[in-house]
């Protein structure tokens, strides 16, 4: 079985699936548009193209199923906060990661963006249960196809961010900031995408109050 850290490698070498010229979907291969959605097949941890008719077989994210639909689910947390000394304990050493609950696992992981494209964390269970804690809210996210992606700012700046995005919105963000990245820090093509990718997303979300 592939772990999701070898997933995203793949996916962050190779790009998120591409739309081709009469491209089928990857279940009953009737032609799908350029625009269609995903399943994930969980215990082989890919991503699929599919149809509308295959996509809502899986949508029920409660059943015991082999595949799991991507939902089109968009969240922003606004009243979200979390201090650089919580952040610091996650051992997490960039200021943006986004984490997911793993079903084949059991446990949550978690990811960060790098020159090498996307790195594992091992993440303290015990410090992101603590998280959770004060923000129960966040532990709304459906395994192994939703993602938290959480941003923190420069020491002294804005407040941090954290949005519920679908997984495959979160394999194309990591594709995409391996391809821009340059140097150490990643360079002023991957701030700006940074902030034009959550400016995006953002306006697309929909605000939760209370976390």
């Amino acid at each position: 079985m592939n772990t999701p850290f070898r997933v995203l490698q793949r996916i962050t070498a190779e790009g998120p699936p591409a739309p081709r010229l009469g491209e089928r979907c990857e279940m009953c291969a009737e032609p799908i548009a350029a625009e269609h959605q995903h399943v994930v097949n969980i215990e082989g941890r890919q991503l699929m193209c599919v149809c509308r008719g295959c996509y809502l077989l899986f949508v029920d994210q409660q059943a015991a199923l082999r595949y799991r639909a991507v939902p089109d689910r968009y969240l922003a947390f606004p009243g979200f906060t979390i201090s650089q000394g919580e952040w610091d304990a996650l051992e997490i050493p960039v200021g943006l990661a986004f984490f997911f609950r793993n079903s084949a696992l059991g446990r949550t992981v978690a990811f960060y963006p790098g020159p090498a494209g996307a790195t594992e964390s091992e993440l303290p269970l015990a410090q992101w249960s603590t998280i959770l804690e004060r923000h129960p809210g966040l532990d709304t996210l459906s395994a192994d196809v939703e993602a938290l992606l959480i941003r923190i700012p420069e020491r002294g700046t804005t407040a941090a961010s954290c949005l519920l995005l679908p997984i495959d919105a979160c394999y194309e963000f990591v594709g995409r900031m391996r391809l821009l990245w340059r140097g150490f820090d990643g360079g002023q093509d991957v701030r700006r995408y940074l902030d034009e990718f959550f400016a995006t997303v953002s306006d697309r979300a929909r605000s939760v109050g209370a976390v």
